[in-house]
């Protein structure tokens, strides 16, 4: 076996060897202080050699994202200790991401200690034009959700989506898109539904139009969504519409944030297409 190199941060070996294996070439990870990238075929040195190199210039690009997903493996000699879940969580997403997590997590405890309707009464959208001056109603209503599924299925993409754009483009960019996706999604679902309702998801759907247009204009830029997953999000506001679930789904909000997300991400990317 030919010692490649090591890596001080597990989630980087796991990255390169996820990579490698896309390419045909099988590495293994071994542990000590550091965590140690090894190759069994030694003819095949030069080239990982050469992909190591341009992995450390870039090791965020979206094609090492890919390929975790593609061939992530547990069979790589890598164990996680049972505390790197937090430190899973935090190496792809930044502070903004995490805090939004925390808070809407307090706010289901909350939910769950003194029942949906007073928290509703304290964050629900506008009901009113003497409400309209409590200004955070205009983006409080995104931090409640009503289940457990609901807010697991909202913060999982919050951070997968969320994660990456903080961490590629920054904080500003993501509070921006969270913003105004928050506060359009939640005046169109106001107008459909009344202002009984609550959920990340407006702004979920407006990460997933940004990211998916942004990949596709702007491929040098990291941030991407796989097409598959953007017409499975598709699919399933179609599917709202039509209330094949039985459920109360924000139809409005949904629609709104897309809409916004392919919106920003056109409006970002215009410059770089005509060049």
């Amino acid at each position: 076996m030919k010692r490649i190199t090591q890596f001080n941060n597990p989630r980087m070996a796991q990255a390169f060897v996820d990579y490698m294996a896309t390419q045909g070439v099988s590495l293994q990870i071994e542990q000590d202080q550091h965590y140690v990238v090894l190759l069994e075929d030694e003819s095949k040195a030069e080239m990982v050699e050469n992909e190591l190199r341009q992995f450390v210039s870039d090791p965020y690009h979206a094609r090492y994202q890919a390929a975790s997903w593609q061939s992530g493996t547990m069979e790589s000699g890598l164990n996680y200790p049972r505390n790197r879940l937090i430190g899973h969580l935090r190496e792809r997403a930044g502070p903004l991401t995490l805090t939004l997590m925390v808070i809407c997590v307090a706010v289901f405890i909350l939910m769950q200690i003194v029942g949906d309707e007073q928290v509703l009464a304290w964050m629900a959208w506008p009901a009113d034009t003497a409400q309209d001056f409590q200004l955070w109603r205009w983006f409080s209503h995104a931090l409640l959700h009503f289940s457990l599924l609901h807010i697991l299925f909202n913060l999982m993409w919050w951070w997968y989506l969320g994660g990456a754009v903080e961490k590629r483009l920054g904080s500003g960019k993501l509070f921006v898109i969270a913003l105004i996706s928050a506060l359009l999604s939640g005046f169109v679902q106001a107008k459909f539904s009344g202002i009984w309702f609550g959920g990340l998801s407006g702004v979920v759907y407006a990460l997933m139009g940004y990211c998916w247009l942004r990949g596709e204009r702007d491929p040098e830029s990291g941030i991407f969504l796989e097409r598959g997953l953007m017409a499975f999000a598709i699919l399933w506001l179609i599917m709202g519409y039509f209330d094949m679930f039985g459920l109360a789904i924000a139809n409005g909000a949904h629609l709104a944030g897309l809409l916004v997300g392919l919106a920003m991400a056109f409006v970002d990317t215009r410059h770089r297409r005509r060049a």
